[in-house]
């Protein structure tokens, strides 16, 4: 076996991350629980909501890994009391739906997800921020499990409800005063998961006004996966794409998109990396660009560190 290069950064936490091998090696594992996380956002009519979220049930009846169940993201795992889609529910509220599932303190829990892996990463952030550590996230998703003509199911799983601990760790979800406190601060880095364009402001934005948090830096969360298979690119990929962007482990990390679902692909990937000040925006640019009191910045900008890749 060939032994990993010194020079390159390893996993922090190996076991977060799941091949689909592995995964198909280890199914009807007593203590696995996998779940399904797919989310789909559709177009809605100019004037409305930013889009409508659908729950991806209707695509898991038909076919799903064996032994999955499914998670309705946004019906189960956020805040009902907000306009806002996505935002992070109560403890009380995760932990009734995980044990719901089947999922206790003691499983090993695999997320998985179809057409993005951010579903995936999103639902990994919420568990390790309710203090839960036993999750990866199926590097390459549902249409690698499928591609590679690994075994499927139409038969729904189910589990005895399990006891599901849920503590938040602080700081793991802020708000836009958090953000805006920490705007031109040295120490702290706002990065945004969206493409270049919205980053730029060149396209108009479904959230509101175009454009991003003044000082942000953009490291978009598709630049972090391999177009050919949704997996995620080399760790030392990850590492110059957020070092060139001025992203050290010794900054505050703050993260954002549109309804903080893409910002977590980067925020996973930087955890793996060593980073310890990780924060996400939940509300992202769904709550910032509706707000004209909050500043908004276009154009282009200078990369801090541009010319510092090999």
């Amino acid at each position: 076996m060939t032994e990993p290069r010194a020079d390159l950064p390893q996993w922090r936490e190996p076991d977060a991350l799941i091949e689909t091998g592995a995964l198909e090696a280890i199914l009807g594992a007593p203590h696995l629980r996998i779940v399904d996380c797919t989310t789909w956002l559709k177009p809605t009519a100019p004037g409305d909501a930013p889009y409508r979220v659908v729950s991806g049930r209707a695509e898991y009846d038909e076919t799903h890994i064996p032994g999955a169940v499914f998670l309705d993201i946004q019906g189960e795992v956020s805040d009902p009391e907000t306009r806002l889609h996505f935002m992070a529910p109560t403890p009380e509220r995760f932990a009734q739906a995980m044990s719901r599932l089947g999922i206790g303190d003691q499983s090993r829990v695999v997320l998985y997800s179809a057409s993005s892996i951010m579903w995936a990463t999103r639902v990994w952030w919420m568990l390790r921020a309710f203090g839960f550590r036993g999750a990866a996230v199926l590097d390459g998703g549902w249409e690698k499990w499928k591609a590679e003509g690994r075994p499927v199911s139409a038969e729904p799983a189910s589990y005895p409800p399990a006891c599901f601990t849920a503590r938040l760790v602080p700081n793991r979800f802020v708000d836009r005063g958090h953000v805006l406190s920490r705007l031109g601060d040295n120490d702290v880095v706002i990065v945004n998961a969206l493409a270049p364009t919205f980053h730029l402001g060149e396209e108009p934005s479904r959230y509101g006004r175009p454009g991003r948090i003044p000082g942000s830096v953009n490291v978009p969360a598709s630049s972090l996966l391999d177009p050919s298979n949704g997996v995620f690119v080399a760790l030392d990929e990850v590492r110059w794409l957020h070092e060139d962007a001025g992203i050290r482990p010794d900054r505050h990390v703050v993260a954002y998109c549109g309804g903080g679902i893409s910002a977590t692909v980067g925020l996973f990937l930087l955890h793996q990396l060593g980073y310890d000040d990780l924060t996400l925006y939940d509300g992202s640019m769904g709550d910032w660009a509706v707000d004209p009191d909050l500043p908004i910045e276009t154009g282009s900008q200078q990369t801090p560190q541009d010319g510092n890749r090999p």
